[in-house]
């Protein structure tokens, strides 16, 4: 099967009947039907499929609970729940940004194709890395059950905090996907940075074991706040912080914003570049 032959086709209205499909509806279904082709796409040929989704931060949680759980002994309650959120909430940030540099120019037939909006492919490539992280939660939830983490009602918070970290990823997206048309170094120069922002994250470690005099600069990182969330709602049992949320959602707003203005001032000449 061929990449042409998964391109689902637009969502027909009727335009001489009775019923006429709204355009959100159309586009809200489009990205539905290409979301799921990045899925079949993505582990096609592959014998465990989507089951890589479950391996991959499995495989790195028994890594760093090795090292920093029995080597290096980090001191933290609770440390593989503790390590699992950090890992799944960064694992969704960096793998979206990762393949949103390939948003536009590994779809050149739907580019090319007349009546599909370049606009939700961003949005495509941040959803189907959703499902990713949405198939993980469940081992999370049975590691807080084993570490007898008290689920509070501060768990009500948890789609407010994916739906911030989407707008977040969204907004950042948007820019790296136009980047990449013209400057096709941004994959690497991405990646390289993503890594280093791992680093830069309370993935393995606590904000409290960063020297104080540096924290003012550590704190410009949103993905320290975004972490910060989810572990106050699943590990501590708590809301998360109200004002720094409302920062975050505004600063995310922002970068939304230029980054979809920025698209479609380029948009039309992505048919020619890729």
């Amino acid at each position: 099967m061929t990449r042409a032959a998964l391109t689902p086709p637009l969502p027909a209205a009727r335009l001489g009947g009775t019923v006429v499909v709204p355009r959100w509806v159309r586009v809200r279904d489009l990205i539905r039907e290409l979301v799921a082709r990045d899925l079949k796409l993505r582990y096609r040929g592959s014998l465990l499929g989507i089951a890589w989704t479950l391996l991959n931060p499995l495989t790195e949680l028994v890594v760093l609970l090795v090292v920093f759980g029995t080597v290096l002994r980090v001191n933290i309650p609770n440390y593989a729940a503790y390590l699992f959120t950090g890992l799944l909430v960064y694992g969704w940030f960096q793998s979206s940004l990762n393949y949103a540099t390939g948003a536009i120019v590994n779809n050149r037939e739907l580019i090319r194709r007349p009546g599909v909006p370049s606009g939700i492919l961003p949005i495509v490539t941040v959803a189907s890395n959703l499902v990713h992280f949405l198939l993980s939660l469940p081992i999370l939830f049975g590691l807080l059950l084993a570490s007898h983490v008290q689920i509070t009602m501060a768990i009500l918070a948890l789609p407010i905090l994916i739906a911030v970290e989407f707008l977040l990823i969204l907004g950042l997206a948007y820019p790296i996907a136009t980047m990449h048309v013209w400057f096709r170094d941004t994959q690497h120069v991405l990646r390289l940075g993503l890594q280093l922002l791992f680093y830069l994250t309370p993935v393995f470690y606590d904000v409290s074991m960063v020297p104080e005099r540096l924290r003012p600069l550590y704190y410009l990182n949103p993905m320290v706040h975004m972490v910060d969330a989810y572990r106050a709602v699943l590990l501590r049992g708590e809301f998360p912080n109200p004002v720094t949320l409302v920062l975050l959602t505004l600063a995310s707003a922002v970068v939304l914003i230029a980054g979809v203005a920025g698209f479609r001032r380029t948009s039309h000449r992505f048919a020619d570049e890729v």
